[in-house]
């Protein structure tokens, strides 16, 4: 399941390089929310799949959807758009986990009655910093790149940053087990109605074209229903340190999947940064010993 996972959640910035060019981003992201829930209406009916029966479940889920969809799609699609690239976007969304580790570390360190797994470990510690030192050697060419740093390109990246993040910790403290089809719904019509009224003011009309269309059917089928429904399971399933230690991985999964699609160069400054991403998530989600 990670592995799929991060092989679906790489090709979200390829996905904004074929569809940005001819949608607005918050007009983009409202037709898909949009086609997502139609989709999630199907198969719900199809499996008869049961709602949540606590109201209180289902305000904690649109809450997570307001910041894992709207607040981290709308912030990293804002500022591709305005100019900023894939790369340099997808560095800023990869201090995540870092984020997630200092939280915990600073839970596991006040409150006593917190679980021991809160707690992050050296080894973690030394896994999260190597897999920062990859990411920022993967991009390290993106910092040379000229106009990609603007106030709204770094106040839009910074907010879908601060989004993920703790809409991730917060989905891991107050979500409960739940149908992950019943529940993307809910998440997914949050963020709707917070995005539709930015939506409506952007000018800019739709290019229907072949680009713009394979761009959604890839955004609706691989994006939301696959690499959210896996994201929301895995969240579920394990610690937010080890979910969000993934994402790591997602920026050189790129790099390859760009030098496949776009022919662009990999550098031996590329494959080191991938391996040392590659150690550091092994040692985030690698299980302890057993004394």
């Amino acid at each position: 399941m990670p592995v799929v996972f991060v092989l679906i959640w790489s090709t979200g910035f390829i996905v904004a390089k074929f569809g940005l060019p001819f949608a607005p981003p918050l007009t983009f992201l409202s037709i898909r929310y949009s086609l997502s829930i139609m989709c999630f209406l199907v198969w719900i009916g199809l499996a008869r799949a049961v709602w949540p029966s606590d109201k209180k479940q289902c305000w904690h889920l649109a809450v997570t959807g307001v910041l894992m969809h709207g607040g981290y799609l709308g912030g990293v699609w804002i500022a591709v758009k305005a100019g900023m690239g894939s790369g340099l976007a997808a560095l800023i969304v990869g201090f995540q986990p870092i984020l997630t580790a200092l939280w915990l570390s600073y839970l596991g360190s006040t409150a006593a009655q917190n679980p021991p797994q809160a707690v992050v470990s050296k080894r973690q510690w030394v896994g999260l910093l190597l897999g920062l030192a990859g990411l920022l050697l993967v991009v390290a060419r993106k910092f040379g790149a000229t106009n990609e740093v603007t106030l709204l390109t770094f106040a839009a990246a910074v907010f879908a940053l601060v989004s993920i993040t703790v809409g991730t910790l917060y989905q891991k403290q107050h979500v409960a087990a739940t149908d992950v089809r019943t529940a993307n719904v809910i998440q997914l019509g949050a963020a709707l109605l917070v995005t539709l009224p930015f939506a409506m003011l952007e000018a800019e009309a739709i290019t229907w074209n072949t680009s713009f269309v394979g761009a959604m059917a890839w955004a609706v089928l691989a994006l939301t229903l696959g690499g959210s429904s896996l994201m929301f399971m895995l969240i579920q399933r394990g610690a937010a340190t080890t979910v969000t230690s993934l994402l790591y991985l997602v920026p050189p999964t790129t790099a390859l999947m760009a030098w496949v699609l776009f022919d662009e160069a990999i550098t031996l400054v590329t494959l080191l940064g991938i391996a040392l991403t590659a150690i550091g998530v092994s040692l985030v989600v690698r299980p302890a010993r057993l004394k």
